[in-house]
């Protein structure tokens, strides 16, 4: 009896253990083919379905694999294509319509494609190679999303001469970059101006009858303006032929100027290089200009400004003005300048101050300049005039603690190689001299260094000798002017 009841237990054992493979095989089917017929595409962007678990897992990104953390733009990733995100964030201006022909107005493209950057973060405004891009007077606003980019790789240019601009446009201005902040200029191509019909106007220095220069409105367009902005970087673009100013900064913090070559005639009148006014924290390196005008100039309301390794010429030279003009006040502190070439310019390292003015320049540095047939390379002019009407004033703005160092080279003889000039009542204070060695570049010195009221030392023997500056302070600083400055 007791084996036929093993026996019943044994059948009843080995009959449910074939009931529970039926049923887990019955499961397994009807789940793979759900899973088969139901599964997301990482390209399509489908979610799963909910799981037949009490909680249900959050839904599958458009772009997230359903089997692992991999996302498509992944190489080891096989689900689809590579998304590559640096071309999802190029707006190429002929994909906003323009033409590209040198001739066809692209400006509404150019406005189209930066409106549509302007949204996006790290996002390129793209002109690309091959292409010559002729835009009118244009303002590109901000604020914009950090790390734009305006990169030009084609050319870039003005309407052909005065006679071309739209009369509605301003005449003082062609492409302004207004109210950004962490934006980069910069391409492979060129920024072309066009200026040979501005230059030739009759109201522009000795270009009307008999070579005079008429009265009258003469209005011409800075290129590049800069206004308001901070964080910037502007690098590796030719910029060239400028009607007036290539590149002015004002109001602006933080700028980076690296790798520009700037270039427009010798003789094309106002053409300044670069431009800086009620700027500050300014780098300009790497770069060669020659033009018609300042290789780089440093208007009032400009502190910690440094200017190295450029070239300048032919050109008027480096300049910290002019300032003071029309009694105003200007400050200017803390610039220096080093290992820079200035070659066959008008002058070398400039102050220029009109009389009347009021405010200081302070803590400037220049240091291993080399000068290749420069007139006039080391000058203060504390009487700058543009006309012989102008009248002698008592203020002035005050100049002191400059410094030049290693400074050598040949000099134009048609004027002496150092010129102090400095106010009648606000003499130069703390000039120093270190290494100052320069010599005619052809025939003989004409005239010895000039100083006027102006005191300082001379660290090592100056060539030629500067007996004329005056050891240390004057007695009396002139009226009772505020010199100082909080820049």
């Amino acid at each position: 009896m007791e084996k036929i009841f093993l026996l019943l237990c044994l059948i009843i054992i080995i009959t449910s253990n074939s009931i529970n493979v039926d049923a887990r095989h019955h499961i397994s089917k009807k789940t793979k083919s759900k899973k088969v017929n139901n599964a997301p595409s990482p390209i399509e962007g489908s979610v799963n379905e909910p799981s037949p678990s009490p909680v249900s897992p959050p839904p599958l990104s458009p772009v997230s694999s359903p089997t692992s953390n991999v996302v498509p733009s992944d190489p080891s990733y096989g689900g689809g294509p590579a998304l590559n995100p640096e071309e999802d964030c190029i707006f190429d201006v002929m994909e906003y319509g323009a033409v590209g022909d040198g001739s066809t107005d692209d400006t509404e493209a150019f406005v189209a494609a930066w409106k549509a950057a302007c949204q996006v973060e790290s996002a390129v405004l793209l002109a690309p190679a091959d292409r010559i891009f002729m835009i009118t007077s244009t303002i590109f606003y901000g604020p914009c999303k950090p790390g734009l980019e305006f990169r030009v790789n084609g050319v870039l240019m003005t309407p052909e001469g005065p006679d071309c601009w739209p009369k509605k446009d301003s005449k003082r201005q062609w492409i302004v970059f207004y109210k950004l902040d962490n934006m980069t200029f910069t391409g492979t191509g060129t920024i072309e101006g066009n200026g040979e019909k501005w230059w030739e106007l009759p109201c522009k220095p000795h270009r009307g009858p008999n070579g005079s220069t008429l009265p009258g409105p003469c209005d011409s367009p800075s290129m590049i303006r800069f206004f308001m902005s901070s964080n910037l970087t502007v690098r590796g673009l030719r910029i060239q032929n400028s009607p007036m100013f290539h590149m002015k900064f004002d109001g602006c913090e933080g700028v980076l100027i690296d790798q520009l070559s700037i270039s427009s005639p010798k003789l094309s009148p106002n053409t300044d290089g670069i431009h800086i006014e009620d700027t500050k924290s300014v780098g300009i390196y790497n770069s060669v200009i020659a033009n018609g005008d300042d290789c780089i100039s440093i208007g009032p309301g400009c502190s910690n400004v440094e200017i190295e390794a450029v070239t300048c010429g032919p050109s008027h030279g480096i300049s910290i003005g002019s300032l003071g003009v029309h009694n105003s006040q200007a400050c200017v502190s803390n610039i220096t300048v080093r290992n820079t070439i200035i070659r066959d310019s008008d002058n070398g390292v400039r102050i220029k101050t009109w009389q009347g003015g009021s405010g200081s320049v302070t803590g400037l540095s220049f240091d291993t300049i080399q000068m290749e047939n420069v007139r006039n390379c080391i000058i203060i002019d504390q009487y700058y005039c543009l006309s012989k009407g102008c009248r002698n004033e008592t203020s002035a703005v005050s100049v002191g603690d400059i410094s030049y160092r290693n400074i050598k080279g040949t000099y134009d003889v048609r004027s002496a190689p150092i010129h102090f000039a400095c106010s009648d009542t606000v003499a130069c204070t703390n000039i120093t001299m270190s290494e100052v060695e320069l010599l005619p570049h052809e025939g003989e010195l004409m005239e010895d260094p000039f100083c006027w009221n102006a005191y300082g030392i001379q660290q090592t023997l100056t060539i030629p000798p500067i007996d004329c500056l005056q050891d240390g302070m004057p007695l009396a600083i002139g009226e009772a002017v505020d010199y100082s400055c909080s820049i």
